[in-house]
């Protein structure tokens, strides 16, 4: 787990940084975080490679205003969930989620689904990306990225009951389909 140590000086940055040189120490340290996120949220390969883009090119427009509110891993998701939830309104993400909808036919196995279980490490993970978005991204947040259920509900806008019942459900969920232990807490 990447450690935000070494970028406490963001909050202190001032036009003569060298923004470049600090976004791609970001991008290093946290792109690969942005772009696993974006796809687990997308389940779209060139989705999450122009999420993840559009995300560094926003935090090196916007590093001015980070204020160590947050880490910056957190800060960099909650940039990657808005920019997945701005591609979810667009129409022409509606358009493809319907076309892909109606090719499930089972006849043959698209590539998208082939990447999907070829990085699905095991049948656990397989499930969580088949879970309810709303279920899917608060699983991710906090088994994959370890945040705290404040971090979560700080970055979703929404209150720490309601991503303990988010999390709650998605368990119940997963245990349903046999790929869960339930109620259980690390």
């Amino acid at each position: 787990m990447q450690s935000d140590t070494g970028f406490e000086y963001l909050r202190f940055i001032g036009e003569q940084a060298d923004r470049k040189a600090l976004l791609t120490e970001l991008m290093n340290a946290y792109g690969k975080d942005v772009w696993n996120f974006a796809y687990s949220m997308t389940r779209k390969w060139d989705q999450a490679d122009d999420i993840a883009q559009e995300v560094f090119l926003k935090a090196y427009r916007n590093l001015h205003t980070f204020r160590s509110q947050a880490s910056v891993k957190t800060w960099l998701l909650a940039i990657t969930r808005n920019m997945v939830l701005d591609y979810r309104k667009q129409a022409f993400f509606r358009r493809v989620v319907l076309v892909d909808a109606f090719r499930e036919d089972g006849a043959s196995s698209s590539a998208e689904r082939e990447v999907i279980e070829s990085l699905a490490v095991n049948d656990m993970w397989k499930q969580v990306l088949e879970l309810p978005y709303k279920y899917r991204e608060v699983v991710i947040l906090y088994a994959h990225y370890q945040l705290s259920m404040k971090e979560i509900a700080e970055m979703l806008g929404v209150s720490e009951g309601t991503v303990k019942s988010r999390l709650f459900h998605a368990r119940r969920k997963l245990a349903a389909r046999g790929g869960g232990r339930g109620d259980s807490d690390r």
